[in-house]
């Protein structure tokens, strides 16, 4: 014989203002007024009680056609009162100068389709084992609405309605309910950090990065909806920056973005795998990118742009600038592979198979200067020698895709940071692709293997000027802060990058991190002491929130980057 299951208390004790369900007593508040104006995640405070709170919002749309009606005989009255009041010689009332003018805007925009009325109650029951302990959360509760103006009324002889309405069931016993037009409505949810007031999203959308660290609030973001799309994102070894970056990356998959990664570690490869993306992996038998390749961009002239983006690589590959007779000579061997290989400035050239490496030592060991034979003499290793794998042959794969990830790993240490100079090149010629206009994000983990080259540095300072024009943003990720933040064009990286995500430090660093971010003593102190995933987002003066970064089991299993959990 099968033993019911109680899906309720075993009884249930009505009072007047309260009931005992179980062994807990409950008392119900119906909110009655409220604040003449609110923001985002205005309800955080109570959401955010630290006792036993039930927060119940029950939303009924009202019909275009009734809501209009109750407009305009709102404004009826309103308009009546005040001519009343100014024929027997009273001053204006600003409370119901303040109404009419409100109603009037809200009747156009409810005429114009910007916005709807809804009727909304919202009802707060609180829960405690007796009547002392009661009484103080009582108490506390109404403290708490009070400073945010609400006005909270005890729900005498309805205990049962108020506790049933507070319930999962969707249903209003109360029915205790007040107007609120769409914008009113929408700040009640709990889906915005009130930390990061904003503007109005992008077409992308905010993501959710984590939950409040001072709450039970959620922080989203949304960073195709600031001044620029780029981030950056600084913390220490271990402390869960490679996890943040790829959890925004898969939930910016899911919103339509294009996703290119630059990955020294073969950490994005097991997320590549499972959403369908492309991994291109960099010294593997057979993996090429071409320098040479010509970028799919419609403006300017595009043999130009690439002559100088190969002044910078050469420069890399040789481990330092060149002087001035180097890049006159090495201009000229490039051009001159470039016209060997049929291409010339005019654009109906520029479909055709681009020159190598190889084309070039060949066009500078035949040039009369002795530079030029001095010069090839040096790219020898790369053309012939044992690092040639790179750059022996044609682009090997295409970047196209949601998400392309270019693994690093097997690259030898030499080449690390040409061939991320490199594979950012190829994200580049992604994003100015005009043949196809979509949100895009580079992410580019590790940057200080970048930023480390003098030439590399500049791409990427470029770079994060530039990509916001093409409808994409630049996420560069280290955990080496003062690498980063010692150099002009390290700084101008940060400084171009209005979304900036900072997780624990090391004490050695925080210092310059507190100075260059501007943090107080008490975000300092949280950085230090911050534990795994848990981050402060900086988005300008007064917009910064602390969050501890949150996935679901799916999900964590595609970005840990633990070994004991590799599949």
């Amino acid at each position: 014989m099968n033993t019911p299951v109680g899906l309720g208390p075993d009884s249930v004790q009505v009072e007047a203002r309260l009931l005992a369900a179980g062994d807990l007593l409950a008392a119900t508040l119906l909110v009655t007024g409220y604040p003449a104006e609110v923001g985002p995640g205005w309800l955080e405070p109570l959401l955010g009680y630290p006792g036993r709170l039930d927060v119940s919002l029950h939303i009924e749309p009202v019909p275009p056609a009734v809501a209009a009606d109750r407009l305009r005989r709102q404004r009826a009255r309103l308009e009546s009162s005040r001519r009343a009041g100014a024929g027997r010689g009273r001053l204006d009332d600003p409370e119901t100068e303040a109404a009419a003018q409100d109603a009037a805007e809200l009747a156009w925009r409810v005429a114009r389709g910007e916005g709807r009325l809804f009727r909304v109650g919202l009802y707060l029951t609180v829960h405690a084992a007796d009547r002392a302990q009661l009484a103080e959360e009582l108490s506390a509760v109404r403290a708490i609405a009070e400073s945010m103006l609400l006005r909270c009324e005890p729900a005498t002889w309805r205990a049962v309605q108020g506790w049933t309405s507070c319930l999962p069931f969707g249903v209003d016993r109360l029915d205790a309910k007040r107007t609120f037009d769409t914008a009113a409505l929408a700040a009640c949810f709990p889906f915005s950090s009130p930390d990061l007031p904003g503007g109005e999203p992008s077409q992308v959308g905010p993501v959710l990065l984590g939950l409040n660290s001072t709450g039970d609030g959620l922080v989203l973001w949304d960073r195709f909806a600031q001044e620029n799309h780029n981030s950056v994102t600084l913390a220490r070894s271990g402390a869960g920056k490679s996890y943040l970056a790829k959890l925004e990356a898969l939930r910016l998959l899911y919103r339509g973005v294009q996703v290119l990664v630059i990955d020294p570690e073969d950490e994005y490869a097991r997320l590549a795998d499972a959403v369908g993306g492309t991994t291109v992996r960099l010294g593997a038998e057979g993996v090429r990118i071409n320098p040479f390749d010509l970028a799919p961009e419609d403006e300017g002239d595009r043999l130009t742009h690439r002559a100088l983006f190969l002044h910078g690589f050469v420069s890399v590959l040789l481990g330092g600038p060149l002087d001035a007779a180097d890049r006159a000579v090495l201009d000229s061997a490039i051009l001159a592979a470039y016209r060997a290989a049929g291409i010339t400035a005019d654009p109906r050239t520029h479909t055709r198979p681009a020159p190598l490496l190889a084309d070039l030592a060949r066009s500078l060991a035949e040039t009369s200067d002795p530079a030029g034979p001095r010069l090839a003499q040096r790219l020898a290793p790369y053309v012939s020698g044992s690092h040639r794998q790179l750059f022996d042959g044609p682009s090997t794969q295409a970047t196209g895709g949601h998400l392309t990830v270019f693994s690093l790993r097997a690259v030898p240490e030499e080449l690390k940071g040409a061939a991320t100079m490199l594979t950012l090149d190829a994200a580049w010629r992604a994003v100015t692709d005009a043949r196809e206009r979509r949100p895009r994000l580079v992410v580019i983990d590790e940057a200080w293997l970048l930023m480390r080259e003098e030439q590399g540095a500049r791409f990427l300072y470029r770079m994060a000027k530039s990509v916001r024009k093409r409808w994409a943003g630049l996420s560069v990720i280290t955990q080496d802060a003062a690498d980063l933040l010692a150099t002009d064009l390290g700084r101008a990286v940060v400084a171009n990058s209005a979304t900036q995500v900072l997780l624990q430090q090391a004490p050695q660093a925080i210092g310059a991190v507190a100075e260059s971010f501007g943090l107080s003593a008490g975000e300092a102190g949280f950085l230090l002491a911050a534990g795994q995933g848990q981050a402060l987002l900086c988005a300008g003066p007064g917009r910064r929130a602390a969050f501890g970064c949150v996935a679901s089991p799916a999900e964590h299993r595609l970005v840990s980057s633990d070994p004991r959990e590799a599949q």
